[in-house]
């Protein structure tokens, strides 16, 4: 089994800055990327960001240019730091890895539980 644990979120005000982390742990045999998607309220669940193996990342055009992904992939661990926030990027943040765990002959998604980032005006 693999665990995704979030934390860094939290109230800001408009304009403020938060870094989110995740660490993976378990029976982990191998992870190919790890990122971050949010779901706002009557909202469909949307990448934010990605990075895969080799350093490949990928951002929401709503997010470019404010926010940053970074992974260590020895330690299973990614970070998004938020910058510029707006009001509009208040949502649950989850953290979520593709890769394999032990006893599993396929990749799967796996998932954190999410942490709450609200943005006042």
């Amino acid at each position: 089994q693999v665990q995704l644990v979030e934390s860094g979120g939290g109230l800001v005000q408009a304009g403020g800055s938060l870094r989110l982390s995740c660490a993976a742990s378990g029976s982990i045999f191998s992870i190919n990327a790890m990122g971050w998607y949010r779901q706002a309220p009557g909202k469909q669940r949307e990448l934010v960001a990605v990075m895969r193996d080799g350093g490949i990342t990928k951002y929401a055009d709503s997010v470019k240019g404010r926010f940053t992904i970074s992974r260590d992939n020895a330690k299973n661990t990614v970070s998004l730091q938020m910058n510029s926030l707006k009001p509009e990027d208040t949502a649950v943040y989850y953290c979520s890895a593709r890769g394999r765990d032990l006893l599993t002959p396929y990749e799967d998604d796996y998932w954190g539980q999410g942490t709450q980032v609200t943005v006042s005006s």
